[in-house]
């Protein structure tokens, strides 16, 4: 297993770097959020630290953009209301400094315990409208196609809409199924993700055959063929 750390100042990356190896983690590291991101698909992480200045809570939105790994972040500062929006927007632990790296460290252990789920190699192969998901390879495949490797988010996302094929799936179910957390449902978070896969599995993305909007609700898997 290993971890992510980001962070832009070099004593913090010292720090927190020994703390993620301390919990058992082996540690990447990054300076930049977008840059992070970029690679993710190459090599994602099973825990991301985030220690960057700034505004932590839209650096932990760009985070669950893309991923729905335990995310711990560390602020300078949190009053009630910044705590409460970085819970709602997937954050699994605010650390407030001064922090104690021995207790950061057992959270840490306890994030990763909770964290175990089923892996995708177990789950069934999925063929549906000439579509074939394969999450032992993590690709999906349409006809007269190579078959497209899919992010994390991207096989939840799909996975999802198609053992629920014909329902339609409200935002606030795709952010539980996908993300693992609840929450009011943030469309822009959905939205984007939706926008990404339909980019690798639609013929047409202007004009989806495979995942379709279902306008104020959410979306659906190909419900004309239900």
């Amino acid at each position: 297993m290993y971890g992510l750390l980001i962070a832009q100042d070099p004593d913090d990356r010292a720090v927190l770097s020994l703390v993620l190896q301390r919990a058992g983690l082996a540690v990447t590291s990054a300076q930049d959020i977008e840059r992070a991101m970029r690679s993710w698909l190459d090599r994602p992480a099973d825990l991301i630290l985030l220690a960057l200045e700034g505004d932590s809570l839209q650096h932990m939105r760009r985070v669950r953009a893309e991923t729905e790994v335990p995310v711990v972040v560390l602020v300078e500062q949190a009053g009630e209301e910044l705590h409460y929006q970085l819970l709602e927007a997937g954050a699994d632990l605010v650390v407030v400094r001064p922090f104690s790296a021995r207790v950061l460290m057992a959270q840490v252990r306890a994030l990763l315990r909770r964290a175990g789920s089923e892996p995708f190699s177990s789950l069934p192969t999925l063929e549906m409208s000439g579509l074939t998901l394969d999450p032992a390879a993590r690709t999906a495949q349409v006809p007269d196609q190579p078959p497209r490797r899919l992010t994390h988010l991207e096989f939840r996302l799909l996975y999802t809409l198609m053992i629920h094929q014909g329902q339609i799936l409200p935002n606030e179910t795709i952010v539980e199924r996908v993300w693992g957390y609840t929450d009011r449902g943030d469309k822009d978070l959905v939205r984007g993700l939706v926008s990404r896969l339909r980019a690798k599995i639609e013929p047409e993305p202007r004009s989806p055959r495979y995942i379709v909007t279902v306008p104020g609700v959410g979306y659906s898997f190909n419900p004309e063929e239900a």
